[in-house]
Formats: structure tokens, sequence, C-alpha cells
């Protein structure tokens, strides 16, 4: 094969990439977070405007994922979501999750989870469509997003800053949601609004 054939055959193959996957927008901190509606673990129709003049934490989940695992078997995920339920913040956990993928749950499943880990959400989102996730550019679980009462996305990034399966590394990381919620509280901008989120993939249907 030529020199010319091999950068033909390079170009054309990064141009079906690029036609095939394209990539997931994520919104931008300080817009307006994008409104949704969604079918709870209940059967219960949520929209994202029910919680308006509350903040909001949405927390996508996959309970196979070792790094879900990490937080939910140290009761660290448990403990953040109790914490600020506690302050009035609506705790959103999303599973994205495709049919047949890792992590889909029926509503049933979704609350026996809940009980068997001793969680505390406001809700249990199911998205089997992948349509919020994709709104919201969710690329792992965990990926984690903070509304504020005004409706604006001040965080989106990980749950803190190391990234790992091991338990023994939450009580040395960074936690994201606690450094967020201690600048909201305050009144201030969130100083840390966008970080890199680590954990599984999100198991969207499709290319994704």
């Amino acid at each position: 094969m030529s020199i010319t054939q091999k950068f033909l055959s390079i170009l054309t193959l990064l141009v079906f990439t690029t036609v095939t996957a394209p990539a997931i927008a994520a919104p931008a901190i300080g817009s307006p977070a994008p409104d949704f509606t969604a079918t709870d673990s209940n059967g219960k129709t949520v929209n994202l405007s029910d919680f308006k003049g509350r903040n909001v934490v949405l927390e996508w989940t996959n309970h196979d994922c070792p790094f879900v695992k990490k937080h939910y078997e140290s009761n660290n995920m448990q403990g953040l979501q109790k914490k600020y339920t506690e302050q009035d913040v609506a705790w959103l956990s999303i599973i994205s999750s495709a049919p047949e993928k890792q992590g889909h749950v029926d509503g049933a499943t979704a609350n026996k989870l809940t009980v068997s880990r001793s969680a505390s959400p406001t809700a249990v989102l199911l998205d089997e469509s992948g349509k919020i996730g994709k709104l919201y550019g969710a690329k792992t679980t965990p990926h984690m997003y903070i509304i504020d009462k005004t409706g604006k996305l001040v965080y989106m990034g990980g749950i803190d800053d190391i990234n790992s399966t091991d338990a023994a590394d939450i009580k040395k990381a960074r936690n994201y949601i606690d450094l967020a919620f201690a600048d909201i509280n305050a009144g201030r901008p969130v100083t840390l609004a966008s970080t890199k989120p680590y954990g599984c993939s999100v198991k969207y249907s499709g290319l994704f």
C-alpha cells in the first residue's frame, strides 16, 4: 500500500468515526439546568421543575459498577444523601443503563437496592432510554451534578478526587460534593465547579 493510500484509509476511518460516534454534550456551568420528566422506581412521574426553589443533586448510578460499590459499600454515598436531604436538598439517583446492559433494573429491584443499602435518595429515576443522561452529558457512574435554588447548574464532575475502587481512599480524598455545598451554603460561587468524573462508563444503548 502506498503512502497516499494509507493516508486516505486513515482519513476515511477518522471521518467514519466522527460521523458515527458523536460526543455527548454537557450543559454549561452557570446556565439553567435542562428540565426533564422521568418515571421513578415507584412508577411516579417526576419533573426537575418539581424541586424549584431547592438545591438538587443528580447522581448517576449503576449498582454493579465497582466504583459505585466503593461508595455504597463504605456508606459514603448514603452518608451524603442523608446529610443533604436533611438540609432539604432533593437528591435524585438516576439509572441510565439500557435494557440488558450492566446496571439496568426495574422499579421493584431499584427499591430493593435502596432498602438493602440503607440509601435515602429523594427518588430513584429510571432512564433506560438514556435521554436524561445524554441531556446532561453524564459519562460515568458515579457522575455528580448540583443545581442551585435558582435552577442553575453550579457543579458537575466527580464525587471526589481519587480515581480508584478502593474504599480506603475515601478518607484521603477531597469530597467535591461537600466542598460545593460549603460554598453554596455560605452564599459563595462554587470554587471547583467542574471536575473530572471517574467510574464505569454509563451503559447507554446503541453507540454510547
